[in-house]
Protein backbone atom coordinates (compact mmCIF):
# COMPACT_ATOMS: atom_id res chain seq x y z
CA UNK A 1 0.00 0.00 0.00
CA UNK A 2 1.54 3.23 -0.87
CA UNK A 3 1.51 6.41 1.23
CA UNK A 4 1.08 9.85 0.04
CA UNK A 5 2.71 13.20 1.65
CA UNK A 6 1.05 15.97 3.10
CA UNK A 7 1.99 18.26 0.07
CA UNK A 8 0.78 15.36 -1.99
CA UNK A 9 -2.42 15.66 -0.33
CA UNK A 10 -3.39 19.04 -1.28
CA UNK A 11 -1.97 17.67 -5.00
CA UNK A 12 -4.79 15.12 -4.37
CA UNK A 13 -6.96 17.88 -3.37
CA UNK A 14 -6.61 19.74 -6.43
CA UNK A 15 -7.12 17.42 -8.49
CA UNK A 16 -10.40 15.83 -7.75
CA UNK A 17 -11.39 19.45 -7.50
CA UNK A 18 -10.38 19.22 -10.81
CA UNK A 19 -11.96 16.04 -11.85
CA UNK A 20 -15.23 17.48 -10.04
CA UNK A 21 -15.82 20.21 -11.95
CA UNK A 22 -14.61 18.62 -15.01
CA UNK A 23 -13.81 15.00 -15.26
CA UNK A 24 -11.28 15.11 -18.63
CA UNK A 25 -10.97 17.56 -18.41
CA UNK A 26 -9.34 16.47 -21.52
CA UNK A 27 -10.06 15.52 -24.95
CA UNK A 28 -8.52 12.14 -24.93
CA UNK A 29 -7.48 10.16 -28.49
CA UNK A 30 -10.07 7.98 -30.02
CA UNK A 31 -8.80 4.06 -29.75
CA UNK A 32 -9.52 3.36 -33.39
CA UNK A 33 -8.11 4.95 -36.11
CA UNK A 34 -10.90 7.13 -38.07
CA UNK A 35 -12.40 6.41 -42.00
CA UNK A 36 -10.26 9.01 -44.16
CA UNK A 37 -12.13 11.83 -44.75
CA UNK A 38 -14.11 11.22 -41.76
CA UNK A 39 -13.97 14.26 -39.32
CA UNK A 40 -15.79 15.73 -36.10
CA UNK A 41 -18.76 17.41 -37.50
CA UNK A 42 -19.32 21.23 -36.90
CA UNK A 43 -22.49 22.31 -35.38
CA UNK A 44 -24.49 24.39 -38.01
CA UNK A 45 -26.03 26.38 -35.04
CA UNK A 46 -24.57 29.46 -33.57
CA UNK A 47 -24.57 30.09 -29.54
CA UNK A 48 -27.86 32.34 -30.22
CA UNK A 49 -29.77 29.19 -31.91
CA UNK A 50 -28.75 26.92 -28.55
CA UNK A 51 -32.01 25.90 -26.89
CA UNK A 52 -30.63 27.53 -23.41
CA UNK A 53 -31.20 27.42 -20.48
CA UNK A 54 -31.77 23.86 -19.71
CA UNK A 55 -35.07 22.58 -17.99
CA UNK A 56 -34.79 20.35 -16.19
CA UNK A 57 -37.43 17.81 -16.00
CA UNK A 58 -36.72 16.30 -13.13
CA UNK A 59 -34.68 17.40 -9.56
CA UNK A 60 -32.14 19.87 -9.43
CA UNK A 61 -29.17 20.38 -11.63
CA UNK A 62 -26.45 18.79 -10.47
CA UNK A 63 -23.14 19.37 -13.02
CA UNK A 64 -22.48 18.55 -16.52
CA UNK A 65 -21.08 15.42 -17.39
CA UNK A 66 -19.30 16.38 -20.73
CA UNK A 67 -19.94 16.41 -24.67
CA UNK A 68 -21.41 13.33 -26.15
CA UNK A 69 -21.41 14.50 -29.25
CA UNK A 70 -21.13 18.47 -31.64
CA UNK A 71 -24.59 19.09 -30.24
CA UNK A 72 -25.60 16.75 -27.19
CA UNK A 73 -24.24 17.27 -23.54
CA UNK A 74 -24.69 14.88 -20.41
CA UNK A 75 -25.68 16.24 -17.28
CA UNK A 76 -27.05 14.65 -13.86
CA UNK A 77 -29.76 16.13 -11.57
CA UNK A 78 -30.40 14.95 -7.98
CA UNK A 79 -33.33 14.05 -6.04
CA UNK A 80 -33.02 13.09 -2.40
CA UNK A 81 -30.49 10.26 -2.68
CA UNK A 82 -31.13 9.27 -6.04
CA UNK A 83 -29.48 10.83 -9.25
CA UNK A 84 -30.34 10.63 -12.88
CA UNK A 85 -28.20 10.73 -16.17
CA UNK A 86 -29.79 12.55 -18.61
CA UNK A 87 -28.94 13.62 -22.24
CA UNK A 88 -29.39 17.10 -23.98
CA UNK A 89 -30.08 18.41 -27.32
CA UNK A 90 -28.88 21.88 -27.94
CA UNK A 91 -30.92 22.63 -30.88
CA UNK A 92 -34.32 20.96 -29.91
CA UNK A 93 -33.79 21.70 -25.91
CA UNK A 94 -34.91 18.04 -25.44
CA UNK A 95 -33.86 16.17 -22.69
CA UNK A 96 -33.61 12.22 -22.68
CA UNK A 97 -33.07 10.16 -19.71
CA UNK A 98 -30.01 7.95 -19.87
CA UNK A 99 -29.75 6.47 -16.87
CA UNK A 100 -31.02 6.62 -13.11
CA UNK A 101 -29.08 5.67 -9.86
CA UNK A 102 -30.52 4.76 -6.30
CA UNK A 103 -27.09 6.36 -4.83
CA UNK A 104 -25.93 10.01 -5.33
CA UNK A 105 -23.92 10.25 -8.26
CA UNK A 106 -20.29 12.01 -7.83
CA UNK A 107 -18.97 12.04 -10.76
CA UNK A 108 -19.12 10.70 -14.34
CA UNK A 109 -16.58 10.40 -16.97
CA UNK A 110 -17.50 10.00 -20.97
CA UNK A 111 -14.53 8.02 -22.61
CA UNK A 112 -12.86 9.60 -25.39
CA UNK A 113 -14.57 8.50 -28.50
CA UNK A 114 -18.11 9.24 -26.44
CA UNK A 115 -19.09 5.30 -26.48
CA UNK A 116 -19.47 5.05 -22.68
CA UNK A 117 -20.23 6.90 -20.12
CA UNK A 118 -18.87 5.88 -16.62
CA UNK A 119 -20.51 6.81 -13.49
CA UNK A 120 -19.43 6.90 -9.76
CA UNK A 121 -21.73 6.76 -7.65
CA UNK A 122 -21.48 6.52 -3.43
CA UNK A 123 -23.58 4.37 -1.63
CA UNK A 124 -22.22 5.47 1.43
CA UNK A 125 -18.67 7.57 2.45
CA UNK A 126 -16.82 4.70 2.47
CA UNK A 127 -17.87 2.46 -1.15
CA UNK A 128 -17.45 3.45 -4.56
CA UNK A 129 -19.84 1.86 -6.85
CA UNK A 130 -18.48 2.24 -10.46
CA UNK A 131 -20.96 1.83 -13.55
CA UNK A 132 -20.04 1.71 -16.98
CA UNK A 133 -22.83 2.10 -19.50
CA UNK A 134 -23.03 2.59 -23.35
CA UNK A 135 -25.09 6.09 -24.67
CA UNK A 136 -28.46 4.33 -24.08
CA UNK A 137 -27.84 3.63 -20.79
CA UNK A 138 -26.85 0.12 -20.86
CA UNK A 139 -24.93 -1.35 -18.23
CA UNK A 140 -21.36 -2.73 -19.22
CA UNK A 141 -20.27 -3.75 -16.48
CA UNK A 142 -20.79 -2.55 -12.22
CA UNK A 143 -18.12 -2.75 -9.82
CA UNK A 144 -18.11 -1.61 -5.91
CA UNK A 145 -15.12 -0.96 -4.60
CA UNK A 146 -14.53 0.13 -0.60
CA UNK A 147 -12.72 3.63 -1.07
CA UNK A 148 -12.80 7.07 0.34
CA UNK A 149 -11.96 8.34 -3.44
CA UNK A 150 -11.56 7.27 -6.81
CA UNK A 151 -10.02 8.63 -9.47
CA UNK A 152 -10.06 7.09 -13.28
CA UNK A 153 -7.81 7.47 -16.57
CA UNK A 154 -9.62 5.58 -20.00
CA UNK A 155 -7.39 3.97 -22.07
CA UNK A 156 -8.16 5.94 -25.35
CA UNK A 157 -6.26 3.28 -27.63
CA UNK A 158 -8.45 0.66 -25.73
CA UNK A 159 -11.63 2.14 -24.07
CA UNK A 160 -12.85 -1.58 -22.57
CA UNK A 161 -9.66 -0.40 -19.69
CA UNK A 162 -9.98 1.64 -17.33
CA UNK A 163 -7.12 2.82 -14.40
CA UNK A 164 -8.87 2.91 -11.01
CA UNK A 165 -6.97 4.80 -8.16
CA UNK A 166 -8.47 4.12 -5.22
CA UNK A 167 -7.69 6.74 -1.75
CA UNK A 168 -8.73 5.26 1.17
CA UNK A 169 -9.46 8.15 4.34
CA UNK A 170 -5.95 8.48 5.12
CA UNK A 171 -4.93 9.03 1.59
CA UNK A 172 -3.15 5.25 0.85
CA UNK A 173 -3.92 4.51 -2.77
CA UNK A 174 -4.07 1.53 -4.51
CA UNK A 175 -3.97 0.93 -8.04
CA UNK A 176 -6.40 -1.32 -10.78
CA UNK A 177 -6.99 -1.90 -14.31
CA UNK A 178 -10.42 -2.68 -14.51
CA UNK A 179 -11.45 -4.40 -17.88
CA UNK A 180 -14.87 -4.82 -19.40
CA UNK A 181 -14.59 -7.15 -21.77
CA UNK A 182 -12.62 -9.53 -18.69
CA UNK A 183 -15.37 -8.33 -16.70
CA UNK A 184 -12.68 -7.91 -13.78
CA UNK A 185 -10.25 -5.58 -11.72
CA UNK A 186 -6.36 -6.57 -11.46
CA UNK A 187 -4.34 -4.75 -9.17
CA UNK A 188 -1.64 -3.00 -10.35
CA UNK A 189 1.97 -2.34 -8.33
CA UNK A 190 2.39 1.86 -9.40
CA UNK A 191 3.80 4.51 -6.83
CA UNK A 192 1.88 6.78 -7.95
CA UNK A 193 -2.06 7.20 -8.01
CA UNK A 194 -2.32 9.71 -11.08
CA UNK A 195 -1.51 8.40 -14.53
CA UNK A 196 -1.86 9.08 -18.01
CA UNK A 197 -1.72 6.64 -21.16
CA UNK A 198 0.89 6.71 -23.84
CA UNK A 199 -0.10 3.89 -25.75
CA UNK A 200 -1.89 0.65 -25.56
CA UNK A 201 0.30 -0.99 -22.93
CA UNK A 202 2.51 1.90 -21.64
CA UNK A 203 1.56 4.45 -18.85
CA UNK A 204 3.48 7.63 -17.88
CA UNK A 205 3.67 9.17 -14.08
CA UNK A 206 5.72 11.96 -12.28
CA UNK A 207 7.74 10.19 -9.86
CA UNK A 208 7.60 12.81 -6.73
CA UNK A 209 9.70 11.68 -3.34
CA UNK A 210 8.14 11.66 -0.62
CA UNK A 211 10.57 11.68 1.70
CA UNK A 212 12.20 15.25 -0.07
CA UNK A 213 9.23 17.52 -1.79
CA UNK A 214 10.34 18.99 -4.79
CA UNK A 215 8.05 21.07 -6.63
CA UNK A 216 9.58 19.33 -10.14
CA UNK A 217 9.93 15.29 -10.59
CA UNK A 218 10.56 12.91 -13.13
CA UNK A 219 8.29 11.59 -15.76
CA UNK A 220 8.53 8.59 -15.97
CA UNK A 221 7.44 5.72 -18.63
CA UNK A 222 6.28 2.48 -17.45
CA UNK A 223 5.23 -0.88 -20.00
CA UNK A 224 2.45 -3.13 -17.86
CA UNK A 225 3.25 -5.89 -20.16
CA UNK A 226 6.99 -5.96 -19.66
CA UNK A 227 7.60 -4.08 -16.54
CA UNK A 228 10.26 -2.26 -17.98
CA UNK A 229 10.76 1.66 -17.14
CA UNK A 230 12.27 4.87 -18.77
CA UNK A 231 12.82 8.56 -17.18
CA UNK A 232 11.91 11.05 -20.20
CA UNK A 233 12.85 14.01 -18.49
CA UNK A 234 13.70 15.07 -14.85
CA UNK A 235 12.46 17.71 -14.13
CA UNK A 236 8.43 18.30 -14.96
CA UNK A 237 5.79 19.50 -12.86
CA UNK A 238 2.77 18.48 -14.72
CA UNK A 239 2.02 16.82 -17.60
CA UNK A 240 -0.57 15.34 -19.83
CA UNK A 241 -1.19 13.25 -22.92
CA UNK A 242 -3.40 13.31 -25.81
CA UNK A 243 -3.65 11.70 -29.25
CA UNK A 244 -0.35 9.86 -29.16
CA UNK A 245 1.36 13.34 -27.99
CA UNK A 246 2.88 14.83 -24.92
CA UNK A 247 3.12 17.73 -22.98
CA UNK A 248 5.12 18.74 -20.42
CA UNK A 249 4.91 22.25 -17.87
CA UNK A 250 8.29 22.79 -16.93
CA UNK A 251 10.18 26.62 -15.60
CA UNK A 252 12.23 28.91 -18.04
CA UNK A 253 15.66 28.46 -17.09
CA UNK A 254 16.22 32.35 -18.45
CA UNK A 255 13.11 33.04 -16.41
CA UNK A 256 11.74 31.64 -13.73
CA UNK A 257 8.82 33.82 -12.87
CA UNK A 258 7.60 32.35 -16.27
CA UNK A 259 6.40 28.43 -17.16
CA UNK A 260 7.10 26.39 -19.99
CA UNK A 261 4.60 24.32 -21.89
CA UNK A 262 6.16 21.81 -24.51
CA UNK A 263 4.16 19.81 -27.00
CA UNK A 264 6.34 16.45 -27.98
CA UNK A 265 5.61 13.93 -31.09
CA UNK A 266 4.95 10.04 -30.55
CA UNK A 267 8.89 10.39 -31.02
CA UNK A 268 9.43 12.79 -28.43
CA UNK A 269 10.57 15.47 -30.64
CA UNK A 270 9.42 18.85 -29.12
CA UNK A 271 7.23 20.78 -32.22
CA UNK A 272 5.43 23.18 -30.06
CA UNK A 273 6.53 25.35 -27.13
CA UNK A 274 5.19 28.48 -25.38
CA UNK A 275 5.82 30.70 -22.11
CA UNK A 276 3.96 31.98 -20.14
CA UNK A 277 3.62 33.99 -16.07
CA UNK A 278 3.31 31.55 -13.18
CA UNK A 279 1.54 31.57 -10.05
CA UNK A 280 3.09 30.20 -7.21
CA UNK A 281 1.50 28.70 -4.60
CA UNK A 282 2.28 27.20 -1.08
CA UNK A 283 4.11 24.17 -2.10
CA UNK A 284 3.57 24.28 -6.06
CA UNK A 285 2.75 25.99 -9.09
CA UNK A 286 -0.93 26.86 -10.30
CA UNK A 287 -1.27 25.53 -13.45
CA UNK A 288 -3.77 26.86 -14.59
CA UNK A 289 -7.11 24.65 -16.61
CA UNK A 290 -6.31 23.78 -20.61
CA UNK A 291 -7.92 21.42 -22.81
CA UNK A 292 -6.55 19.91 -26.24
CA UNK A 293 -9.46 19.34 -29.66
CA UNK A 294 -7.25 16.83 -32.16
CA UNK A 295 -9.92 17.95 -34.81
CA UNK A 296 -8.14 21.47 -35.11
CA UNK A 297 -5.38 20.57 -33.76
CA UNK A 298 -5.78 23.38 -30.85
CA UNK A 299 -5.03 23.96 -26.88
CA UNK A 300 -6.53 26.32 -25.42
CA UNK A 301 -5.55 27.21 -22.14
CA UNK A 302 -5.99 30.03 -19.12
CA UNK A 303 -3.11 32.58 -18.92
CA UNK A 304 -2.41 34.72 -15.81
CA UNK A 305 -1.98 38.83 -17.25
CA UNK A 306 1.09 38.55 -14.64
CA UNK A 307 3.34 36.22 -12.23
CA UNK A 308 2.70 36.36 -8.62
CA UNK A 309 1.68 34.72 -5.75
CA UNK A 310 -1.73 32.67 -6.28
CA UNK A 311 -3.61 33.30 -3.69
CA UNK A 312 -3.21 37.08 -3.61
CA UNK A 313 -3.63 37.16 -7.34
CA UNK A 314 -7.23 39.28 -8.63
CA UNK A 315 -6.06 40.10 -11.84
CA UNK A 316 -8.08 37.87 -14.00
CA UNK A 317 -6.84 35.29 -16.64
CA UNK A 318 -6.97 35.43 -20.29
CA UNK A 319 -8.35 32.58 -22.22
CA UNK A 320 -6.08 31.67 -24.97
CA UNK A 321 -6.11 29.51 -28.33
CA UNK A 322 -2.95 28.09 -30.04
CA UNK A 323 -2.96 26.29 -33.06
CA UNK A 324 0.43 23.56 -33.05
CA UNK A 325 0.05 22.36 -35.71
CA UNK A 326 0.90 26.03 -37.87
CA UNK A 327 2.54 27.62 -34.97
CA UNK A 328 1.24 31.02 -35.43
CA UNK A 329 0.90 33.35 -32.61
CA UNK A 330 -1.98 32.94 -29.75
CA UNK A 331 -5.43 34.50 -30.22
CA UNK A 332 -7.17 36.24 -27.62
CA UNK A 333 -10.87 34.42 -27.00
CA UNK A 334 -11.65 36.60 -23.62
CA UNK A 335 -9.93 38.49 -21.10
CA UNK A 336 -11.25 38.96 -17.06
CA UNK A 337 -12.09 35.16 -16.81
CA UNK A 338 -11.83 33.06 -13.83
CA UNK A 339 -9.69 30.03 -14.12
CA UNK A 340 -12.15 27.63 -13.89
CA UNK A 341 -12.62 23.89 -15.95
CA UNK A 342 -12.78 23.47 -19.49
CA UNK A 343 -13.37 20.97 -22.14
CA UNK A 344 -13.51 20.88 -26.06
CA UNK A 345 -16.70 20.04 -28.25
CA UNK A 346 -15.50 17.61 -30.68
CA UNK A 347 -15.05 20.01 -33.77
CA UNK A 348 -13.32 22.53 -31.37
CA UNK A 349 -16.25 25.00 -32.08
CA UNK A 350 -17.22 25.72 -28.49
CA UNK A 351 -16.38 25.43 -24.83
CA UNK A 352 -17.81 23.77 -21.52
CA UNK A 353 -16.66 25.76 -18.96
CA UNK A 354 -17.20 26.25 -15.12
CA UNK A 355 -16.81 24.40 -12.25
CA UNK A 356 -19.75 22.26 -13.04
CA UNK A 357 -19.45 22.91 -16.57
CA UNK A 358 -22.56 25.13 -16.15
CA UNK A 359 -21.34 27.43 -18.89
CA UNK A 360 -20.58 27.27 -22.81
CA UNK A 361 -18.67 29.31 -24.92
CA UNK A 362 -19.16 30.08 -28.15
CA UNK A 363 -15.29 30.68 -29.68
CA UNK A 364 -16.72 31.87 -32.52
CA UNK A 365 -18.65 34.74 -31.06
CA UNK A 366 -16.92 34.80 -28.46
CA UNK A 367 -19.80 34.83 -26.22
CA UNK A 368 -20.80 32.78 -23.11
CA UNK A 369 -24.01 31.29 -22.54
CA UNK A 370 -25.78 29.69 -18.99
CA UNK A 371 -26.98 26.35 -19.40
CA UNK A 372 -28.96 26.68 -16.02
CA UNK A 373 -30.67 29.79 -15.52
CA UNK A 374 -29.65 30.91 -12.01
Amino acid sequence: MNRLSYGKFIFILVFLTLLLGACTSKEQPKPKIPVKNEQPRSTLSVGSEWKLPISVPEGEFDRLGGWLSEDEIVYITNLEQTSNVFRYHLQTGKSELIYKTEHPIVNVQISPSKKYILIHSSPSSYEGLITIIDTKGTEKIRESIPSYELAFEWNPYNEEQVLVSTFNEDWTFQIALLDMNKLKMTELSIPQPFIRWMDERKIAFLDWDEDNPTLFAPLIVRDLEKGFEQTLFNQVLQFTTFHGKLMTVTVNEQDRTNAVYSFFDKDLKEYFSFSQPQLTKFSDWLVPFYDYNEHKKQFISFMPVKSGEADSYSAGFELMLYNLKKGSHPTLIMAGMENEPISFSPSGEALLYGNRFEKIIDLNAKKIYELIKK
